[in-house]
């Protein structure tokens, strides 16, 4: 019996706006896949691979509305097509979701790329200073009063780190949790009392697309303890959508952790004193 009722739906013509929405969405998929991929292992400049990268979102959304138009047409004239509507919207759904949430951090978040705990001195990029020289890319010059006050209202809690450990070893777990974190370490310059500040320059990517943004570190010494301030700055765009005040916020808990679990140095030993002769030996 069901045999009998599928044969004539079997027989009706599939939508054309059913396959071209999936023909579509799977081509959206692959191009958004592609032009990922350029940009995380550096096979494209950043410039292109984004606008390639859009063009996936516009046949995403186009895809939605051939999917919607094939819907209607399916309803009406009871045309096949159905499955791959519904395959189309899932492809789209995926593809978008990710972008979706960034907008709404683009409009809710300031259009600040350079973030700070000292907005009055920052630490300084120098090795990663020549590669913010190209087309396209933000200065490696702090943006100044406007970009603080605008990083204040946003993110209040961002401030400098301090430590109750000595310099050298406050400077020595911060630079093991960015090895840890697999950042690329560009410049990594201890601090040597009382000549030099401890300095750490690397390179952070972003989580999807592997933007990078780039990472200045200052360790200086403050009494018995060490003071630490960080810098995050996105390499491209106006705006980091709060990638760079995350990422300080999250190495700054994980440093203040670090810093309280560390083991207390262990005093060195007083020097054995000689042993007196008693008095009236002789020698």
């Amino acid at each position: 019996m069901a045999r009998r009722f599928s044969a004539p739906y079997q027989m009706e013509p599939v939508s054309r706006l059913a396959s071209w929405a999936r023909y579509l969405a799977v081509f959206a998929a692959i191009a958004a896949v592609v032009s990922t991929l350029l940009v995380r292992f550096d096979l494209l400049e950043v410039r292109p691979a984004i606008v390639t990268f859009f063009g996936a979102l516009a046949l995403a959304g186009l895809s939605i509305l051939l999917a919607l138009a094939g819907f209607a047409s399916i309803w009406q004239n009871g045309s096949r097509g159905m499955a791959r509507i519904l395959l189309a919207l899932l492809i789209d759904a995926l593809i978008l979701a990710y972008p979706a949430y960034l907008g709404w951090h683009y409009r809710t978040l300031p259009a600040i790329h350079d973030i700070t705990t000292d907005s009055i001195d920052p630490p300084k990029f120098e090795t990663l200073a020549r590669l913010r020289q190209g087309d396209g890319t933000n200065t490696a010059v702090y943006a100044g009063l406007y970009s603080a006050e605008l990083q204040h209202a946003a993110y209040p809690s961002l401030e400098t780190v301090q430590v109750d450990l000595p310099v050298q070893r406050a400077y020595d777990i911060t630079l093991a949790l960015i090895n840890k974190r697999k950042w690329r370490v560009v410049d990594a310059r201890p601090p040597q009392l009382p000549r030099r500040e401890g300095h750490i320059e690397a390179v952070a990517r972003t989580a999807v697309m592997g933007l990078p943004e780039d990472v200045a570190i200052r360790i200086l010494p403050d009494g018995d303890g060490a003071r630490i301030d960080l810098r995050s700055a996105s390499r491209y765009f106006e705006s980091d959508l709060g990638s760079n005040a995350a990422r300080i916020a999250k190495l700054s808990e994980d440093i203040t952790t670090a810093a309280e679990n560390a083991p207390t140095p262990k005093p060195e030993p007083a020097p054995k004193q000689p042993a007196k002769g008693k008095a009236g030996q002789k020698k």
